[in-house]
């Protein structure tokens, strides 16, 4: 998939890379890091059949030397999981944030939904403040603790994948339920979920986002 057919099967949703000046304010584009290795093992996972899956923490991920240097680079050696997003997606559904940056690799070509944080007023959205951007399978990401994100979007049939990396604990079960901030969900992550999400709403996920909620059109 190329970003200028994206743009073709979406013509009324303005699409970025991650080279345009716009990303800037959300994320850097990481360079000097193979890859290879963690894209091979994230496409040995089965994707399902329909929906998407999370797993904060990948030994089979954590265990490669790509690991490390995230640790060690992107993160001042702090304890880091390096996990995995994939499935089936095609839908903003919501917004979450954490107090720390997040580093993404697209295992495939997936689209990034993100905003600010700074565009909240009174814990509410609208999606109109958000922008798209097009990864390419093997591109590597900062997103910043800033930055409004959640699931990607997929640009084929077949799904996507998002290698994930954080500090260790994060997306974890909080220690103490509910939060005091109602849109505290888990460890280091807060969340509000597109009103028109029920499923999510249906968990506990404050409703939040406003405005259309953005569908990427794949094939």
């Amino acid at each position: 998939m190329t970003i200028e057919r994206i743009r073709e099967l979406n013509p009324n949703i303005k699409i970025y890379s991650t080279s345009d000046k716009e990303f800037a304010e959300f994320g850097v584009k990481l360079s000097g890091f193979d890859v290879s290795e963690i894209i091979n093992r994230g496409n040995g996972y089965e994707f399902p059949n329909e929906g998407s899956i999370y797993e904060a923490s990948s030994p089979a991920f954590e265990e490669l030397d790509i690991a490390r240097e995230i640790k060690e680079k992107c993160f001042g050696e702090l304890p880091t999981q390096v996990g995995y997003c994939y499935g089936h997606s095609s839908f903003l559904n919501a917004f979450e944030w954490h107090t720390s940056s997040e580093v993404n690799i697209a295992v495939t070509d997936l689209i990034l939904i993100l905003a600010n944080r700074s565009d909240l007023e009174n814990g509410k959205i609208d999606s109109s403040k958000a922008k798209v951007f097009f990864l390419s399978k093997g591109e590597m990401v900062e997103v910043f603790a800033t930055s409004l994100h959640f699931c990607p979007c997929q640009v084929e049939k077949s799904g996507f994948g998002c290698v994930v990396a954080l500090p260790e604990g994060t997306n974890t079960p909080l220690i103490k339920e509910p939060a005091e901030n109602p849109t505290m969900f888990r460890k280091n992550k807060w969340i509000i979920a597109h009103i028109d999400n029920a499923p999510l709403i249906a968990r506990g996920v404050v409703p939040g986002v406003t405005g259309v909620n953005i569908e990427i059109i794949g094939e």
